[in-house]
């Protein structure tokens, strides 16, 4: 009797033991169900998407953070690439008549220093033609603007510009005005270095832009290498008519600001035009300070009548660049809204200054056009857009 409990006990415990794998079996299956409901619902689907955009935008933040320690090989490269994507039809028009490759490059590349040499010694000869008529008619403008400031609608009397500049005078003495000229010579030798190394790479981009393509195509999967090719050849057209879409506008705006103040009877007129056609490469910033130099010297040497007009046509000027040859010409150009340009300068100032509103756009186009060709949402194809461009 006593061995038939026991026998019928230790069945138990090993019927109570087989049956324990199953329950954990069974208990991690209920888990896995519970946890796999709790993501699969919308809310769980959001919560998952979230997870992954916030991955992904602190790696594009911590990518963009690392960009920018380097800003004096950053940003000389993305200007000599885009100048390279200009540039590159006429190597690549070279090329088809029988030039060699490094033929064609150097061409090009010493025909556009020549033109850009050629114009700023035509504007130092200029300036020096017209130094002696500029410095007779500073002695009269400053006496009319001294009497238009002691008897104007705002007077101001002799004590305070008596004041006003020797602030002035001590400022330039004094050991901030030092520590501040230390700090601009060191900006302006990055600046020098900059240029250096931005020549240095348009020369190379001209040269061999499609081996170091395909070189940094060739790291991607096979399956995207085909995309990723279109995508960079669609690039390099948008590049290529933003810069041509932006010398138009330049070139707009030096000749109406030119024009003025040649019947004005400014002087240096066309060495002024050709500083604020300069200064329009540089959205925003650019044609206003060219224009307030212009300002100044209409001061300086025809009173402060003339100046006052010739404010009015910077203003208009700008105006007209801001909120119509911009957003118009180049939404057209690179196929983007007016809108989302105006958006994209002004995000670029406010976060990287001149620099950002020099690159807002172009980076802004090549991510839409990447976008497009890369998800497949109808963008023209490279005739299409060649063409786009040339008719602009």
């Amino acid at each position: 009797m006593r061995t038939r409990v026991v026998g019928r006990a230790n069945a138990t415990i090993v019927a109570s033991a087989a049956h324990h794998p199953l329950k954990e079996r069974i208990t991690v299956s209920e888990t896995r169900t519970t946890v796999s409901a709790i993501w699969s619902d919308g809310l769980g689907r959001a919560g998952i998407r979230s997870a992954q955009t916030l991955l992904v935008g602190a790696l594009a933040c911590a990518v963009l953070w690392s960009l920018t320690r380097v800003p004096v090989v950053i940003i000389p490269v993305t200007i000599a690439l885009i100048l390279a994507s200009a540039i590159a039809p006429l190597v690549r028009w070279l090329t088809t008549r029988g030039w060699s490759r490094i033929a064609a490059t150097g061409a090009s590349f010493v025909g556009i220093l020549t033109m850009f040499g050629s114009v700023i010694t035509g504007v130092g000869f200029l300036v020096r033609a017209q130094s002696k008529e500029l410095a007779a008619k500073a002695a009269t403008g400053i006496d009319q603007l001294h009497v238009f400031l002691n008897d104007g609608p705002i007077p101001v009397s002799d004590e305070q510009l008596t004041s006003a500049w020797d602030s002035i005078r001590n400022f330039f003495t004094s050991s901030t005005f030092g520590s501040e000229a230390l700090t601009g010579a060191r900006t302006v030798g990055e600046i020098l270095a900059g240029l250096v190394l931005m020549a240095v790479t348009l020369f190379f981009f001209l040269l061999d832009g499609d081996k170091i393509r395909d070189f940094l195509i060739g790291f991607m999967p096979a399956n995207h290498q085909t995309k990723a090719r279109l995508a960079a050849e669609r690039s390099t057209l948008v590049l290529g008519g933003y810069v041509r879409g932006t010398a138009i506008v330049a070139a707009v705006d030096g000749l109406v600001v030119g024009i003025a103040l040649a019947i004005l009877g400014v002087p240096l007129a066309l060495p002024l035009g050709v500083f604020i056609f300069i200064g329009g490469f540089i959205p925003i910033v650019g044609a206003t300070a060219a224009g307030s130099f212009a300002v100044a010297i209409a001061l300086i040497s025809n009173g402060p009548v003339t100046a006052l007009i010739v404010l009015a046509v910077v203003i208009g000027v700008n105006q007209l660049e801001h909120h119509f040859l911009q957003p118009v010409l180049m939404g057209r150009v690179l196929s983007i809204h007016g809108l989302a340009i105006l958006l994209a300068l002004a995000a670029g100032t406010m976060l990287a200054g001149i620099t950002g509103a020099l690159l807002a756009v172009p980076l802004t186009a090549v991510g839409w056009t990447v976008y497009k060709t890369w998800s497949g949402r109808g963008a023209p194809a490279p005739a299409e857009t060649a063409a786009e461009v040339t008719a602009v």
